[in-house]
């Protein structure tokens, strides 16, 4: 790489499943700007999510640590204000920092390193979404139900796109007042849109690219009484059972959600017009990735919250010719490992301090094609439908699966990549099975663990109860913007003011 500090543009895709993408394999899904990237960029085909559910994902990854070390347990964990992110980390780098769109930050501190904040949260920034590990009878009213793939379909405006069309616009107008005002420091945009999470709704433009026909339906079934624990109970979770779903259903939903990819894929394409327009492609890195995957009717299960492939396995793309060559990555990654990538990157040194020990693994051995990458993915769940910890680890071609209340797991992904064939009940495999929980019982303490989700839950439940109470203070982020400096103003000489606005500058 070279000296000079490259800028950074990570974009992310909400709960995009690998799967999904021609560059993975799919055959229907249209992404022409994602698959331009990945001919002349570094693609990783096995990468994941350490935390298949937002905000623990989002956690994990600005931090490089697993959820127990962070507290990132569900949906309303706090993620607290000391502990280090990319975006600290390189702005000490002297990177200007700026998030547009969704982080899924919970707690007062909204910001966490990051410069500028240039749109609000879709997602509430308090306690409230918390499971109850104290009370598993009761299902609460904000859990998914099955409304997203019931009345999935087309529409003319959605939350999501009000939200997604406004994560891109802030993010063009971002790049543009880059290059027109000092460019004394690099940058690290973090673009964050909340599509393809269902529910599954999309304009007709984005529907009627995909032929109802052509649209696959889900390869595997499993049976209610054959569901293993987890996926039994996160059906009840969203109520799958509640009601029966149509073809028709599932097929709208599967279409819609591939119509929102397309969507994802046409924002990345301005923002990529738009780095190329301002001069700034070169020397700018472009990292894509998602935070967990959706399993899209696979298994009878959908949305994510489950350790199997569809739910988190993500895409991963960098994307810089300039410094890195084109090339595959088979080995197993996870999004943990871009905060050190993210510094290795900016410092062009592995020779870094960090402020408490990191547990992702840099990813610039894979990137560059050099030996000593890593092939291991570390995985904790704690959300919606867990009643215990759900630990997972992915090396080689294995991944297991460990919950002290439920059976084992094991999958061979290479001979059984749709994970149909659990080897922990093989006699064959009971060697490598008992050294796997061997492992986990070393690495992990399920019992300590259980005891700090539900007194983390208890906390914020009694902090939620408290704050609804009299006066409110919301903590969701509120960008402000200084309109006295915006368009056309007195106080700024004419010429001037259309001068420092216009790019490129007339000379």
């Amino acid at each position: 790489m070279s000296n000079k500090q490259p800028n950074i543009l990570f974009i992310m895709a909400d709960q995009i499943a690998a799967s999904a993408l021609p560059i993975y394999g799919h055959p229907v899904v249209k992404t022409p700007n994602l698959s331009k990237l990945a001919e002349s960029g570094v693609v990783f085909d096995s990468a994941y999510c350490n935390s298949p559910l937002c905000a623990p994902s989002r956690y994990v990854l600005m931090t490089g640590q697993l959820p127990s070390k962070i507290g990132a347990y569900d949906n309303a964990a706090d993620l607290a204000a000391d502990i280090p992110t990319f975006a600290h980390y390189l702005r000490a780098q002297n990177y200007k920092t700026a998030l547009s769109g969704k982080m899924h930050f919970c707690g007062p501190d909204q910001l966490h390193g990051f410069e500028e904040r240039l749109t609000t949260d879709i997602y509430p920034a308090d306690y409230g979404w918390f499971p109850n590990w104290d009370d598993l009878k009761t299902r609460p009213t904000w859990y998914h139900n099955m409304s997203s793939v019931t009345q999935a379909g087309p529409c003319i405006r959605s939350n999501q796109l009000d939200f997604d069309d406004e994560v891109v616009f802030h993010a063009q107008r971002y790049l543009y007042d880059y290059v027109r005002r000092e460019q004394d420091r690099p940058f690290c945009l973090t673009v964050s849109m909340s599509h393809p999470h269902d529910p599954y709704a999309i304009p007709q433009e984005y529907w009627d690219r995909y032929q109802e026909d052509e649209i696959d339906p889900p390869k595997i079934t499993i049976n209610k009484e054959d569901q293993d624990p987890h996926s039994a109970r996160l059906q009840e979770v969203y109520a799958y059972h509640d009601q029966a779903l149509s073809e028709q259903q599932v097929r709208n939903a599967r279409r819609a959600y591939y119509g929102a990819i397309s969507y994802v894929d046409d924002k990345i394409g301005m923002l990529l017009k738009t780095l190329e327009e301002t001069g700034l492609a070169d020397n700018t890195i472009i990292v894509f990735s998602g935070d967990h995957g959706d399993m899209l009717g696979e298994r009878n299960l959908w949305y994510k919250m489950s350790f199997f492939e569809g739910s988190a396995r993500v895409p991963m793309i960098v994307h810089a010719p300039q410094h890195f060559s084109a090339k595959r990555v088979k080995e197993s990654v996870s999004t943990m490992d871009l905060l050190p990538t993210f510094l290795e990157m900016a410092t062009n040194t592995t020779d870094h301090h960090y402020a408490m020990p990191i547990q992702g693994r840099s990813l610039m051995p894979h990137i560059e094609g050099n030996a000593g990458g890593h092939d291991e993915v570390i995985g904790e769940y704690f959300g919606e439908g867990a009643i215990a910890p759900l630990l997972m680890i992915r090396r080689a071609q294995y991944k297991y699966v460990y919950c002290a209340i439920d059976p084992e797991q094991l999958f061979d992904l290479e001979n059984d990549p749709d994970e149909l064939i659990n080897l922990a009940t093989n006699p064959d495999y009971a060697d490598l099975c008992k050294a796997f929980k061997q492992e986990a019982l070393e690495r992990w303490d399920s019992d300590a663990m259980t005891q700090d989700v539900l007194i983390s839950q208890r906390r914020r439940r009694l902090i939620v109860k408290a704050m609804n109470k009299g006066k409110k203070l919301a903590w969701d982020h509120q960008p402000i913007f200084d309109s006295s400096e915006m368009y056309m103003r007195n106080h700024i000489d004419l010429d001037d003011l259309e001068s420092r606005s216009r790019f490129p500058k007339i000379v």
